[in-house]
């Protein structure tokens, strides 16, 4: 059963209320995650921090990671999310799908970023040798290795909170992986 409401700007500090104000202008809603974010004073603005903290990993690179993460984390929030914003960064249904499924072969480099967040998801951060291999083979830094786990650990977070939380999905929705690849 959801016991968890999605606060409105009147139910929230006014350290959210500014926040609720700066992603309205900036994604013309507040998405129902961040909103839930906001039942604590201070867990919104740290995980935007982090969220939007400077990294090696371009956009479209991040959105390798969340959706490979968000897939084994099954997650249907993140997983619709990051299928919006992946094919805003360019990605097509059939790559993002894909990228959901922990692979790339459309791109040689994106497919070791993929590998190595669905293998460090799935083992709890016990990553194959093989899988860190292939991704530094591919031209992956040590840099981009520290800032790939980071994005792991900040998508995880979400998914754990809608996991949790269950508030309702507004984003479009999105198939479930195996139901998609038929």
């Amino acid at each position: 059963m959801n016991t968890f409401n999605v606060p409105t700007r009147d139910e929230v500090s006014e350290a959210n209320k500014a926040i609720f104000d700066h992603l309205e202008k900036a994604v013309g809603f507040v998405p129902n995650l961040f909103a839930t974010y906001a039942h604590s004073d201070n867990a919104l603005k740290n995980y935007l921090d982090f969220s939007n903290a400077k990294t090696s990993l371009k956009a479209k690179e991040k959105e390798v990671v969340n959706l490979a993460v968000s897939q084994v984390n099954n997650c249907e929030y993140c997983l619709a999310a990051h299928t919006a914003i992946g094919k805003l960064n360019g990605f097509t249904e059939d790559q993002i799908l894909e990228l959901r499924a922990g692979e790339a072969t459309f791109d040689t480099k994106l497919d070791a970023l993929a590998k190595l967040s669905r293998n460090i998801t799935q083992n709890r951060g016990n990553t194959d040798d093989e899988v860190l291999e292939n991704f530094f083979n591919a031209g992956w830094t040590k840099e981009n290795l520290i800032d790939t786990i980071s994005l792991v650990g900040d998508k995880t977070i979400s998914n754990y909170i809608h996991r949790t939380t269950k508030v309702p999905v507004d984003f479009p929705e999105v198939a479930p992986l195996e139901a998609a690849l038929v």
